[in-house]
C-alpha cells in the first residue's frame, strides 16, 4: 500500500488541486441546488463557511491564550476582509482579528494563488472548516498530521459526513471523503499523537435519517447530529 505526503500526495489529490485552482478563478460547479449555476467565481468557496465556528474558535484562542492563527483551506477568506461583521449570536464586531484577540492571521488555500504559500513557521492556533472532507481518503493522514505540526497550541477544525450539493466539473461529489465519526477519530488520535499543544476540537456533522428522512431533506427540515471529537480542553 502506498503511502502518500505532502512531497508525495495521492494522484487524486493532484487532481484535486488543478480542479480547484481552475473552479476558483472560472467557475463550473454544478449540483442539485438551483443556487450553485448561479454563483459566480468570486462566490465559490470564497470562506463563508467559516461564519458559524466563528465564537468556538474564539474560545479556544482565549483559553490558549494564542496569537496567531493559520486558516488552513480558508478560501477566499471573505469573512477576514469584512469591517463591522455581524455574528451569529447578534455582537458585531470590527473584525474577526478584534474578535478573536489575536495579532496575527494567517489564509492558506493553495487554490487561491494570494493565499497559495504555507507560512514559515507554525502558529498557535489552526482553524480548518468545511476541508478535511474535500482531501481524498488515501491522503488524509499526512493532512491531518500537517495541521497538527502547524498549530503549537489548538486545532479547530469540522468536517461534512455527507455529500455536497456540489460537483465538481469533473462529476465528482465535491466531498469525496465521507466516513463515520469513529473512522475520523482514530485516524485523528493518530495525528496527534505526541503532539504538545493544549487543544483539539474536531465536529463531525452528519445527516440523522429518520423514517419520514426525505420528507425533511425536501423540505429544508433535516436535523443534524454533531460529534465533537475533543482533547484538552
Amino acid at each position: 500500500m502506498t503511502t502518500y505526503s505532502r512531497e508525495n500526495p495521492s494522484p487524486r489529490y493532484i487532481t484535486l488541486g488543478k480542479i480547484y485552482s481552475e473552479v476558483h478563478e472560472e467557475g463550473g460547479l454544478q449540483g442539485d441546488d438551483a443556487l450553485v449555476g448561479d454563483l459566480t467565481p468570486e462566490d465559490i468557496f470564497s470562506g463563508s463557511s467559516l461564519y458559524d465556528h466563528i465564537p468556538r474558535v474564539r474560545e479556544l484562542a482565549a483559553q490558549t491564550r494564542a496569537k496567531t492563527i493559520l486558516d488552513y483551506g480558508s478560501g477566499k477568506g471573505v469573512l477576514y476582509k469584512q469591517k463591522d461583521l455581524t455574528l451569529p449570536d447578534g455582537t458585531v464586531t470590527p473584525s474577526i482579528k478584534d474578535y478573536w484577540g489575536v495579532e496575527t492571521i494567517h489564509c492558506y488555500d493553495p487554490g487561491v494563488a494570494e493565499y497559495a504559500q504555507l507560512p514559515d513557521d507554525p502558529c498557535d492556533g489552526v482553524v480548518c472548516t468545511d476541508v478535511l472532507e474535500h482531501i481524498p481518503a488515501e491522503d488524509i493522514d499526512w493532512f491531518l498530521a500537517e495541521l497538527f505540526r502547524y498549530a503549537d497550541k489548538f486545532v479547530y477544525a469540522n468536517i461534512a459526513s455527507y455529500p455536497a450539493r456540489k460537483m465538481l466539473p469533473n462529476g465528482w461529489n465535491a466531498h469525496v471523503t465521507i466516513e463515520k465519526p469513529g473512522w475520523w477519530r482514530e485516524r485523528i488520535r493518530k495525528a496527534a499523537a505526541g503532539w504538545r499543544g493544549e487543544a483539539y476540537v474536531f465536529q463531525v456533522l452528519e445527516r440523522k435519517r429518520g423514517i419520514h428522512g426525505n420528507l425533511r431533506r425536501l423540505c429544508g427540515l433535516s436535523k443534524w447530529k454533531a460529534t465533537n471529537i475533543e482533547f484538552g480542553v
